[in-house]
């Protein structure tokens, strides 16, 4: 049966050899989105929902996709998803409840609409800026090839969300790598009101894909048979010869972006020919005209789905509103997890390292311990990484666990929660602190927030090698701790020394939260202790006393404890040198008993000095310890500007001079 448009969009539906029973479970499954669809718009004209994305005209992708893929494989959706929803079986009630923002719902009301994951249901919700979730799909993947599960891993996109540099990061991984994900691309001409023209100068997605070394397929997206088809060969043959393939599915959006938004934009002769391929209605009307849908039978399906969804959203309305609870909202910030320490006995051996080789220390030892850790980063294979911290890794533990990258943070990031997803323990590397700048936004709104969205926990670490001193310039030296600081939902590090770097690092691998580990470059070769040579950890959220005295104290972290320590030094200063080593969460206790037991305090940094962590620390100094205070709270760091390159001007930068001042000053009160 052929169905045709007038600008010759055509319809084949073929049954091949596929049951009556299963064409019917195909159409069942079909209309459930579509029935939802229609209450939805009937409750969001009655004000009883705040909002809809539909997918009305692409339910066919949702439904032939999820229905192809076995139970157990991983779908990450997009906004016109709601049939891989509805297709693996989630309650109604909870998804209901989801898009009210009720306490039932997969969020507990802490986001809305698809914007979550369900891992008994293998799906993995979306965020708003879209392309992070290709890695994801490219660490799920990873997890599935290196435990030789013969799975497939599959992802959507939006042709607008195309346009992100993480579509193009994502593809690349995928292929490179050789990952079982099949990338679906749902091509319906528009990003909300752009259209395809202003997007991209090629017409189809599979003109793309020999760019990256992948296999390509476009297929009528309106036709659910067709996807069903397309899609259950790929995946069969993908469990076999594990790569990447890219779906490009032609469809068109019937509604708009969301309601509000409307359909202005579109010329009517579109919606027109696009509407004679509506997905339900040209199904429904080849099941008719096949014999195998009759009145009776299309009745009993639509009046059974229409019961389940009465049905759930009776319940979901019925569910009362949430009342707040501020423990609650503080305890799922983080997956539930109480470090045990392991520390070594006195007499156990140690040995003279440097602070670089006491992080190797900690990587291998942990590596060792974690058969389920990946190590991942530019240049870490073979090389060594550029500070040689991973140099011998490849050949102890192999390519697997050790993976040089494409120069591409975004995505590795993304694969690390990926694997996470799956299990694994992830660490990525970051060549220079500066370039994490690129993996932005998969940190703060995909490792930092998934636990506290859908109790999704993100065991990466990142290590962050920072600092100026070097003459590196800009672009090779900044401190941005602070950008992660303000970020609920992550955990800092931050060791000034050898033990510390060692059993730090160990503790953020052990941890499954997301952990940001920053490392001065500076202090890798010019400082070093004697440590113990067997695995231990750190305290995580302590801080230690570095030095004790009476005439002030001096709250520090990384580089500036061993600025802090030269200067009281030199100066004749009795000091309380605290270094917090741990700056998110940080010691308030510790800090306070400083403040209490001199009554003068000074915050010193590297990072510049506006917004820097001193400025919230002291500010709390303030606020709960003043009448401890015998003195202003002071603090120094770098010059507001970026790091300079010349030795001169980065001496003027960093505040080492400008902090004896202010010492000077403060003990003078």
């Amino acid at each position: 049966m052929e169905i045709t448009t007038q600008n010759a969009q055509i319809l084949t539906f073929d049954r091949k050899n596929y049951s009556d029973e299963s064409l019917l479970a195909l159409y069942e499954s079909l209309i459930m989105p579509r029935r939802i669809e229609e209450k939805m718009l009937i409750l969001l004209r009655q004000g009883r929902i705040s909002k809809w994305f539909s997918g009305w005209g692409q339910e066919a992708i949702s439904i032939g996709a999820v229905n192809a893929l076995h139970s157990d494989e991983f779908i990450l959706p997009m906004h016109r998803n709601l049939g891989i929803f509805t297709g693996r079986n989630m309650p109604l009630d909870r998804l209901f409840a989801q898009f009210q923002g009720k306490k039932s719902g997969f969020t507990k009301g802490r986001d809305r609409s698809f914007h979550f994951g369900s891992i008994e249901h293998h799906v993995v919700g979306m965020i708003s800026h879209l392309g992070p979730q290709l890695a994801i799909a490219d660490g799920i993947g990873l997890a599935d090839k290196l435990s030789q599960e013969k799975k497939v891993t599959l992802v959507f996109s939006g042709d607008g969300a195309s346009s992100e540099g993480d579509f193009h990061e994502g593809l690349n991984v995928a292929a490179v790598w050789k990952l079982p994900v099949i990338f679906v691309i749902e091509h319906n001409g528009y990003g909300l009101s752009t259209p395809s023209e202003e997007q991209f100068a090629f017409k189809y997605f599979t003109e793309k894909g020999p760019g990256y070394g992948m296999e390509t397929l476009r297929i009528q997206g309106n036709n659910v048979l067709e996807v069903y088809d397309s899609i259950l060969r790929l995946a069969e043959d993908i469990r076999q010869n594990p790569r990447p393939v890219l779906v490009e599915a032609i469809t068109f959006r019937m509604r708009g972006h969301e309601e509000a938004s409307g359909t202005k934009y579109v010329p009517k002769h579109l919606m027109e020919e696009w509407a004679k391929l509506d997905p339900v209605d040209t199904y429904e009307a080849y099941l008719e005209s096949i014999g195998v849908l009759d009145e009776k039978t299309k009745e009993k399906l639509n009046k059974k789905v229409k019961k389940a969804i009465n049905d759930g959203l009776d319940i979901a309305f019925a569910e009362e509103e949430i009342k707040p609870s501020l423990e609650e909202e503080l305890a799922d910030l983080y997956f539930p997890f109480e470090q045990k320490l392991f520390s070594p006995a006195e007499s156990s051996p140690k040995s003279e390292k440097r602070f670089v080789d006491a992080i190797s220390d900690a990587l291998r030892q942990s590596m060792e311990k974690y058969p389920n850790l990946i190590l991942m980063g530019q240049d870490i294979g073979e090389y060594g990484g550029v500070f040689k911290i991973t140099d011998g890794f490849k050949n102890q533990f192999g390519a697997d666990r050790v993976r040089n990258t494409p120069l591409c943070e975004s995505a590795i990031i993304g694969v690390g929660l990926g694997l996470s997803i799956r299990g694994y323990k992830a660490m990525v590397e970051m060549q220079f602190a500066d370039f994490v700048s690129v993996g932005f936004n998969q940190i703060v709104n995909n490792l930092a927030k998934i636990h506290y969205r859908w109790a999704q926990n993100a065991d990466v670490v990142v290590r962050m090698p920072t600092g100026a001193g070097m003459a590196a310039g800009p672009f090779h030296s900044q401190s941005n701790e602070a950008w992660f600081f303000h970020t609920p939902g992550l955990k800092i590090v931050y060791p000034s020394n050898p033990y510390d770097a060692k059993g730090l690092l160990n503790a953020a691998l052990e941890d499954p939260n997301p952990y940001l580990y920053f490392e001065h470059k500076g202090l890798y070769r010019s400082i070093s202790a004697e440590i113990p040579d067997e695995y231990y950890t750190v305290e995580i959220g302590k801080a230690s006393l570095v030095n004790e005295g009476e005439q002030l104290s001096i709250i520090t972290y990384g580089m500036g404890v061993h600025w802090a320590q030269k200067a009281v030094k030199e100066m004749g200063i009795s000091a309380d040198i605290l270094d917090l080593r741990t700056l998110l969460p940080w010691d308030q206790e510790a800090v306070k008993a400083t403040v209490k037991k001199t009554g003068k305090v000074i915050f010193l940094h590297e990072d510049t000095l506006t917004g820097g962590i001193g400025a919230e620390i002291c500010a709390w100094i303030s606020e709960h310890c003043f009448t401890l205070l015998d003195a202003p709270v002071m603090r120094e760091g770098s010059l507001d500007t970026p790091v300079p390159f010349a030795p001169p001007l980065e001496k003027q930068f960093l505040p080492v001079d400008r902090f004896k001042t202010k010492l000077k000053e403060l003990l003078a009160y």
